[in-house]
């Protein structure tokens, strides 16, 4: 069965009677079972779940060490035929000192002891009282030997904290609580030494405050590791003495959250979802920094097997966000206010780098061109400008609408630019003679001529007047290679490069908020506007008759497409698999990426059509991409040949 690089996890928060072992290995096989019949690969439990971690002195009694080791041959014993790792907590004596431990088992076996390294000592927390720490245990450099602890004469497994656990699809480190709250977290290491996915066993009380920044601390942490973390905290079964539990856990991968548990529960919890390993190595591969600290601790390596019964086709408990270049409502304003001031800086540097006394944009009434202009405007704005050295052109053809010529002509007063209208019809009807070109023809001599003519006027112009060419051209027309080479393709500096066609209408519509009340009728109608080239003729009733997404196909799809091609490496097959999960009417969980309204659904087949086409048109045209202008990167995905994409031109494409 194909996994397509996912693998399946879960943190569990079992009920808990302190002290009762017997009681708590029940409740933690019942989690076992649920997570073994949901095809979990990986499960945690909290730190010193067989026991519950506040028995204070009671770890000092051989009763209770007794409890835990029969309660944990008992869970051994279950769970012989699963094909399910899990990792649970208990006290564990060797060689005259107990250990915190967390105990990694599989069908019968221990693999491996873990012992906590870090134990708190200070406020609420006094563990140096009955524990002894993992760094007495744990060997420093490569020649020392690894310890074996055969617990009661059972289960002989390495008892250090530099153990990795792998399998052919994944690999796995542990540490338990307040190792992660250290300066320098095991799990730093763990992963420089090749965990994919690190797992903590917690007890982590509750404070005011506390929660939020703990899941930052899981957060961080995944993301500093490029790894998936799986957090399980001991609930509301345990002691409260003096202190109370939620039964906090998390499941994140790398500095997203993907679920977490109902705090305060007090029934079991179980949460799963899938950790994308794929996409935490393709991170890592890309970091050329990740290994630069690794040390030369000796790690004990111990494989296992899963078995592929490959009976289901695999299935995702996470959503996939059908729009990933575009913000969550909560983080909109604040990125789009970002993106503005990355593009307007850009420009600004340019602007007073080459000393131009104006900038000459085409302004088609489209989203792209009024994009280029208000960051053009802001830029004036910012350097003190009178906005009349921004020229906008628009330069009616055989193709514009009275919608969009209203609006390019409406804006440009509206926002105080020096507005010029310069038809191309004549001078595509005198080409067209001169190349002998049938002008009753629509082919793509018809449509890249008027393209061209566009580009040539606004080049001249730049030298008339002393200015510097300002590109439309979006991201995602650079993926495509939607853009008439020579053409619309080429500029001075080109300021959205770096923005994705999906995020444009975003960025229009934060915008308008900016400006007076006029201009923003203007620029949420331009919003609204189907996307067109506008290059073939319009019909007896002055309508539009090209769309750009009836012949490249959806924008929001090719989005997709490249986030996942370029971003991280993705194969077409796998590509595949999101994108028909991403654009299915509901998911459940629901994510912030379903906000956004009006997502587009798509049946299989057409999803497979526009993936085909995404490949053969990336591949094809990339020698468009090879002389790009300059222009500013804006996202963690940027096509320019001179930085992040660096393709041969003749490269043989893929396909699914």
């Amino acid at each position: 069965m194909n996994n397509y690089g996912f693998v399946r996890c879960a943190v569990a928060v079992p009920q808990l009677k302190v002290a009762d072992c017997a009681f708590n290995a029940e409740k933690i096989f019942e989690l076992i079972q649920t997570a073994d019949n949901e095809n979990v690969s990986l499960l945690v439990f909290p730190e010193l779940c067989i026991t519950a971690y506040t028995c204070g002195d009671l770890f000092y009694q051989t009763r209770l060490r007794q409890e835990a080791t029969a309660a944990l041959q008992l869970l051994l014993e279950k769970t012989k035929e699963m094909n399910i790792v899990f990792v649970v907590g208990l006290p564990v004596f060797y060689k005259n000192a107990l250990y915190n431990v967390a105990a990694v088992c599989r069908q019968g076996e221990v693999l491996g002891w873990v012992p906590k390294t870090h134990l708190p000592n200070n406020q609420e927390f006094y563990e140096k009282r009955w524990f002894a720490s993992a760094a007495a245990l744990t060997p420093d450099c490569p020649d020392e030997p690894v310890e074996y602890c055969a617990f009661d004469e059972q289960w002989e497994a390495p008892l250090c904290a530099n153990q990795i656990f792998e399998c052919s699809e994944f690999s796995f480190a542990v540490e338990l609580c307040e190792d992660l709250w250290t300066p320098a977290p095991p799990s730093a290491d763990h992963a420089m030494h090749g965990a994919d996915i690190i797992v903590n066993l917690s007890a982590s009380n509750e404070l005011i405050g506390k929660h939020i920044y703990r899941k930052t601390l899981v957060e961080q942490q995944s993301a500093r590791c490029n790894a998936g973390y799986l957090y399980a905290s001991a609930g509301m079964g345990e002691s409260t003495q003096d202190l109370v539990f939620s039964g906090a856990g998390l499941i994140a991968e790398n500095g997203v959250t993907l679920a977490e548990t109902e705090r305060f529960s007090l029934e079991n919890q179980l949460i799963i979802s899938e950790i994308d390993v794929e996409k935490l190595r393709a991170e890592r591969i890309k970091n050329s920094n990740f290994n630069n600290s690794v040390s030369n601790i000796k790690y004990e390596r111990t494989t296992f097997f899963l078995s592929d019964e490959g009976n289901e086709p695999f299935t995702l408990h996470r959503a996939v966000n059908p729009h990933p270049f575009v913000p969550s409502k909560e983080k909109m304003a604040e990125n789009c206010g970002e993106i503005f001031n990355i593009q307007t800086g850009g420009l600004i540097k340019r602007w007073q780098h080459t000393q131009a006394q104006t900038m000459i944009i085409g302004v088609s009434g489209g989203l792209d061109s009024t994009l280029a202009l208000i960051v053009a405007v802001k830029a004036a704005d910012k350097l003190g400008y009178d906005r009349r050295r921004v020229v906008g052109v628009t330069m009616p053809g055989f193709g514009t609408t009275s919608r969009t010529y209203n609006n390019a002509t409406a804006l440009m007063q509206s926002l105080g630019v020096t507005a010029m209208e310069i038809s191309i019809k004549a001078a595509c009807e005198q080409h067209f003679k001169d190349i002998g070109q049938n002008t009753e023809i629509h082919d793509v001599t018809y449509e890249n001529s008027q393209a061209r003519e566009r580009t040539q006027i606004l080049m001249d112009l730049a030298n008339k007047m002393n200015g510097l060419v300002v590109g439309t051209g979006d991201l995602s027309e650079l993926a495509l290679g939607w853009a008439t080479y020579n053409g619309d393709h080429i500029s001075m500096y080109a300021v959205n490069t770096g923005v994705p066609k999906t995020l444009v209408r975003y960025l229009i519509d934060f915008a308008a908020a900016t400006f007076d009340e006029k201009t923003a009728r203007i620029l949420r109608d331009i919003a609204a506007t189907p996307v067109s080239p506008e290059l073939l003729p319009t019909d007896h009733k002055g309508a539009m008759t090209q769309f750009t997404e009836d012949v490249v196909g959806p924008y929001e799809l090719h989005d997709f497409f490249l986030y996942y091609f370029v971003r991280y490496g993705f194969t077409p097959e796998k590509i595949l698999f999101l994108a028909k999960r991403a654009f299915v009417k509901s998911q459940e969980p629901r994510t912030k990426s379903q906000d956004i309204e009006n997502q587009g659904l798509y049946t299989d087949e057409e999803i497979e059509k526009w993936l085909r086409v995404f490949l053969r048109r990336f591949f094809q045209q990339q020698f468009k991409r090879s002389c790009l202008p300059d222009g500013p990167k804006v996202g963690s995905i940027n096509l320019s040949p001179r930085g992040d994409w660096r393709m041969p031109s003749d490269a043989a494409g893929w396909g699914i």
